[in-house]
């Protein structure tokens, strides 16, 4: 993972935009125009009244380039609120993943004692496979994810991080 090169850090950004169309486009074009990578993307409307959608995605880079992604972020027109949830204090960062792994012979009950252990959902299955759902942490996720790839990883699909800043004040 980038956040592990000297010098880079991996920042979790909150950003409260309005529903309406392009402005995810928007957001991405600042980043792929900038050349600064989004690890993470999520985004869902969170005010059906006032027409407001959260955007949730997680970047690396220097203390600089972090400082100047919510700066051009804070600077487009449809973005109401930024904020850097790593640097803001303690936040809940969690994914949700599914994972179809082929499984049958000893494969299929080893499979189902690791998501017992990591509390992953079987949420389909059929003589030959499963699919468990999992939610939590990236690296929870990645470190299921790196048991399940010998048993027999088929596929995989992640929704990103979702992420809140911890305590009773609102975003």
């Amino acid at each position: 993972m980038s956040d592990k090169q000297p010098g880079l850090e991996r920042h979790t950004l909150a950003a409260i935009v309005d529903n309406e169309p392009g402005v995810l486009a928007r957001v991405i074009g600042l980043f792929s125009g900038r050349g600064y990578n989004i690890e993470s993307l999520t985004v869902a409307e969170v005010d059906r009244a006032n027409e407001l959608s959260r955007i949730n995605l997680v970047t690396t880079g220097t203390p600089m380039v972090i400082e100047q992604i919510k700066a051009q972020l804070n600077r487009l027109i449809p973005v109401h609120s930024v904020q850097d949830l790593t640097e803001n204090g303690p936040h809940i960062e969690r994914e949700l993943a599914l994972i179809k792994v082929r499984a049958v012979g000893e494969n299929r009950a080893e499979s189902l004692r690791l998501a017992e252990i990591f509390r992953a959902r079987v949420v389909d299955t059929t003589a030959e496979s499963f699919i468990f759902e999992l939610t939590g942490p990236a690296d929870k996720l990645d470190t299921f994810i790196g048991l399940m790839a010998p048993i027999g990883l088929v596929e995989l699909a992640r929704t990103g991080a979702a992420a809140m800043a911890r305590g009773s004040e609102p975003f």
